[in-house]
């Protein structure tokens, strides 16, 4: 029997969400990030409809992440982001990842695995132009796009990745452009040609049009979700997520009582309350209710009371429409006329939206959904205007 709760995933909304950005790009090649299982959404079905949607590639953090979309069938290029292993990297070759450098030693790696292949193995450098997470110095790159070719390895593309683009009244982003602007020139004045260029994630690709270069690397606004709040987009999104769940108890309670673990929230007058069949283990955050976060139910905002257990956590339902056992829930959506959207969630926890859609685990069935085929392995054909029937992974 299934359970009565899911993530629903709108794949017509990520089909959109993926055209309009193309669109937006043009005529940089689009980068479709699909890592963290598409960002909790479900990677396969994600990177299917991109690709269907016109994006030009794909994109994921781990080998495995990789191979998990060559083994459903999925051929796209696939960009590794970050370095993979020296123990990984045989992996990634023969997957037809392209893997991606940015020390002697990766390239070394790089180079080993695929020196018996009768064509040279694609890799893109990664240049550290402020973030300082992973990447080269820049006064190295020269020196180890050198090293690659002479490995015998192509270089496919040269990247950078931008730590302040959703902030777009700071002065780094430009730095850091310039920055890459001048290894680009290195690498061009020693001979070197670059590959692809890139250097735009979401943020960068939507509010910065000088760092869109060849290509974009597009994560969470595939998903309908900005980079942060309060941005002025230059393309409507539409969010691919909805999380519902279904009443499983309610109760009342006299005033003076307390609720949930610790008894923190107290009622000062009598209440009635709505159990929902999700908590901490399915990614709905424990702190949701002290932060004041609500659900919706009948079409009605409702406060969620106390802190979020394991497996379940309390609504309040004093006031408008009486609700029963059954009732729909809607924790991300939309029901009615209102909405409740995972930002709605992060800011008051003081994080992104990011971690809450990622942050939905395994056993949270994932529903996707679509009105047309995009391409997906049994998926039917020509149902424009009928919802086809929900595939649960």
């Amino acid at each position: 029997m299934p359970r009565h709760a899911a993530a629903h995933v709108d794949l017509d909304a990520v089909a959109s969400n993926v055209a309009a950005l193309g669109e937006l790009v043009a005529p940089a090649e689009l980068c479709v990030v699909v890592k963290a299982d598409g960002y909790g959404h479900g990677a396969e079905d994600v990177a299917r409809v991109a690709i269907a949607a016109g994006a030009d590639r794909l994109a994921v953090a781990l080998v495995e992440e990789g191979q998990e979309l060559r083994d459903v069938g999925i051929d796209a290029p696939v960009l590794v982001l970050s370095q993979p292993s020296a123990d990984t990297m045989p992996d990634a070759f023969a997957s037809g990842l392209t893997p991606t450098v940015d020390t002697a030693a990766g390239i070394d790696a790089a180079a080993e695995v695929s020196r018996t292949s009768a064509t040279r193995w694609g890799v893109h450098l990664k240049v550290d132009t402020g973030m300082h997470r992973v990447g080269c110095d820049p006064a190295d790159a020269v020196v180890l796009a050198r090293r690659a070719l002479d490995a015998g390895l192509a270089l496919e593309g040269t990247f950078t990745h931008l730590a302040v683009a959703d902030e777009p009244s700071r002065p780094e982003t430009a730095l850091q452009l310039e920055r890459f602007a001048d290894v680009l020139g290195r690498l061009g004045a020693a001979g070197i040609d670059p590959g692809i260029c890139h250097a735009a994630n979401s943020a960068g690709a939507l509010l910065h049009p000088d760092a869109r270069l060849d290509m974009v690397r597009v994560g969470i606004a595939a998903y309908g979700i900005s980079p942060a709040p309060g941005l002025d987009l230059p393309v409507l999104l539409e969010p691919a997520m909805a999380v519902t769940a279904e009443v499983s108890h309610v109760a009342h309670v006299p005033a003076g009582e307390g609720v949930s673990y610790g008894l923190r929230y107290r009622f000062g007058e009598p209440a009635d309350l709505a159990v929902v069949p999700l908590g901490y283990a399915d990614g709905v955050p424990r702190r949701l209710g002290e932060v004041g976060a609500e659900v919706l139910i009948g079409g009605v905002r409702r406060p969620i009371r106390g802190v979020v257990t394991m497996d379940q956590l309390v609504v309040e339902v004093t006031s408008g429409p009486e609700v029963a056992v059954g009732d729909e829930v809607v924790l991300i959506g939309v029901q009615g006329h209102e909405r409740i959207a995972a930002q709605d969630w992060a800011g008051p926890l003081g994080t992104i939206a990011y971690e809450i859609v990622c942050g939905f685990g395994p056993r949270l069935p994932r529903r996707h959904l679509a009105r047309v085929s995009h391409g997906w392995p049994g998926a039917a054909e020509g149902l424009v205007g009928h919802r086809i029937d929900p595939v649960e992974r």
